[in-house]
């Protein structure tokens, strides 16, 4: 039986992907359910597995744009896999007995190396290096290619001194998700009224908690205490203060959420991902560290799913990891705003009247104007700020009760 594996909808209001990469070769047999191929979609790298078992006819090729629904390969069920051959054990080499007055092999007698041994290609150019040659007036080239032969890159390598220089171009086509980033980011600077507000922030309450308590928190709870989680909870807590920052445009209407899905952009090898943690206001600081490791892990091995990639209502993005001191980053449609942290410097500043040392993180929050005015972008910030700048005031809201909230 013959049976046509169809392009199934990764998604609401995806009608194509492109196939990203066959796991396995035409012709080969595959198991249930066996990774068979990586597609991109405009959100996300998906896998397909197999239908049933048998043998593979690939139909649309790596790199080809399928629409949902199509056959992307056939697989003959009625063929069986081929048994595969146990390994054999090497028998061990038998110890070699020395005879008595017997005289070594003279080392000379083996026969040259082929790195040693003379060809005709030694010393040869190649058509296109011995036309390189020729016109810069180069009579002798040391060949370090196949034989000794004197390829392009010995010619440039000559004439460069030991510097090697080209001038090629590698072309390449872009991923579907690529592509689509690309309309999205052009289509959020034609389609909004995006400004940025800065501000700094004193790291030395966050750095001085989470020393005294990282590793209490790690034997607890088995993940790292670090400056996401802080930077999570005091954006969902200013977020409550000023709902406009958390709002976005639908049509002619705004839509103001009761909920704080905070996406949280990750680095992965097919570019920069932004999965969702859901309800991150309701999320103690483990959770929170939780969430965005497993997250990151998934982006890392492309295992994120379409619902981990949609849906968040503001995006943090952490360009300091990187070692960035200041940027404007961009929306993230619908979003509304978008926090950007940056990389701790110790900077000198004025505190009652002296120069003091102290670890500065430069914060950026790019918005969205038609739905967010200056006073409400400012004051979110500012909010953020002073949150950071008071751990214990974010932790308890001014009680007394200490590191409660981070449950240690």
């Amino acid at each position: 039986m013959i049976l046509e594996m169809k392009l199934p909808s990764p998604g609401e209001s995806i009608t194509e992907v492109e196939i990203a990469q066959w796991m396995v070769a035409d012709g080969e047999y595959v198991e249930q359910d066996q990774i068979i191929c990586e597609i991109d979609s405009e959100k996300a790298t998906l896998e397909l597995g197999a239908e049933e078992s048998g043998k593979i006819e690939i139909i649309a090729q790596e790199g080809d744009t399928v629409a949902v629904g199509s056959v992307v390969c056939k697989i003959d069920t009625s063929a069986k896999g081929a048994a595969k051959a146990p390994k054999k054990e090497e028998a061990p080499a038998a110890p070699e007995v020395k005879k008595e007055n017997e005289t070594p092999k003279a080392v000379a007698a083996a026969a040259p190396s082929p790195a040693t041994e003379e060809t005709y290609a030694k010393g040869h150019p190649s058509p296109a290096a011995k036309k390189m040659m020729d016109e810069a007036g180069v009579a002798s080239v040391t060949g370090t290619g196949p034989g000794g032969r004197v390829t392009k890159s010995d010619v440039l390598e000559a004439l460069s001194g030991g510097k090697v220089g080209t001038r090629d171009i590698d072309r390449k086509k872009m991923s579907m998700l690529r592509r689509k980033l690309a309309q999205r980011l052009v289509s959020v600077k034609n389609e909004t009224a995006m400004l940025t507000t800065f501000n700094e922030v004193d790291m030395s309450g966050i750095m001085e908690l989470r020393s005294r308590t990282k590793d209490k928190f790690l034997e607890k709870h088995g993940v790292k205490l670090g400056f996401m989680s802080f930077f999570t909870k005091a954006v969902t807590a200013a977020l409550e203060e000023f709902p406009a920052v958390n709002a976005m445009i639908d049509g002619e209407e705004m839509l103001f959420h009761s909920y704080c899905d905070v996406a949280i952009a990750v680095s992965s090898p097919k570019g920069l991902m932004v999965p969702v943690l859901r309800n991150a206001e309701i999320m103690s600081f483990a959770e929170i560290e939780a969430g965005i490791g497993a997250l990151a892990k998934k982006a890392r091995d492309g295992k994120l799913s379409m619902e981990e990639m949609t849906g968040g209502t503001f995006t943090i993005t952490n360009g300091g990891v990187f070692g960035s001191m200041l940027s404007t980053p961009i929306l993230n449609p619908p979003q509304s705003a978008i926090l950007g942290m940056h990389n701790i410097v110790q900077r000198p500043v004025a505190i009652d009247g002296k120069v003091v040392i102290k670890p500065i993180m430069y914060l950026a929050l790019s918005y969205d104007h038609r739905v967010i005015d200056g006073r409400e972008s400012v004051g979110f910030l500012v909010k953020v700020k002073e949150y950071v700048e008071n751990p214990l005031l974010l932790l308890t809201k001014g009680s007394d009760l200490g590191d409660r909230l981070l449950d240690i």
